[in-house]
């Protein structure tokens, strides 16, 4: 956690405990880095401190503890961005939470996370909570960020790769396809290779 809201971080370490009742090998380690993270901004003057650098790097040294406990144990870090998410709109920080290892459900919608979800027995809490980065102090979703929520922009996608009909589309679809085509072009950069320049 890092300024982390309380509902949030109450959703975590219940799905801890409920993955450490099915499993042996599953262990709860709680970092909180809201110190870490303030006397990193402290180190920075006002025109240093825009709010989105600020979200993005509670992301990144969220990324850089992971990653030393992998590295301790001889570990993985798993990703939990989906297709829509990582592949469509680039809702993510570059190496930040977009840091990982293996990526198990990117190429999965968000309802079909939630699918498996529900097969696995996880918690409808967790389920039914709105996405959020958890970056913020405020209550803000990713929705509200992006301006559509997660089945608009799956249906965007669709729409966009030939799956859906032309036929009847709404002012609304218009608008997220709007939104959709937006959030791509400008996070291409996180969701395509890092360019090499060849002498």
């Amino acid at each position: 956690p890092i300024e982390q809201k309380s509902d949030q971080l109450k959703r975590a370490k219940n799905h801890a405990k409920w993955l450490m009742s099915k499993y042996k090998n599953v262990e709860f380690i709680e970092k909180d880095l809201t110190k870490t993270y303030l006397d990193f901004k402290s180190l920075f003057e006002p025109r240093y401190q825009i709010p989105l650098a600020l979200a993005n790097s509670k992301s990144r040294l969220r990324m850089v503890v992971l990653y030393q406990i992998a590295g301790s144990s001889s570990g993985l870090v798993v990703g939990t961005g989906n297709k829509v998410e990582d592949f469509g709109v680039g809702f993510f920080t570059k190496y930040g939470d977009g840091g990982v290892d293996i990526s198990p459900i990117a190429d999965l919608t968000k309802s079909e996370v939630r699918e498996l979800a529900k097969k696995l027995g996880i918690a409808p809490e967790i389920i039914s909570a709105r996405p959020t980065d958890g970056l913020w102090t405020d209550d803000r979703s990713d929705e509200d960020q992006i301006g559509a929520s997660y089945g608009e922009l799956e249906w965007a996608m669709d729409f966009l790769l030939g799956s859906r009909s032309a036929a009847n589309i709404t002012d609304r679809q218009k608008k997220v396809i709007e939104i959709y085509n937006k959030f791509n072009s400008s996070n291409k950069h996180k969701m395509v290779p890092i360019p090499v320049f060849r002498k």
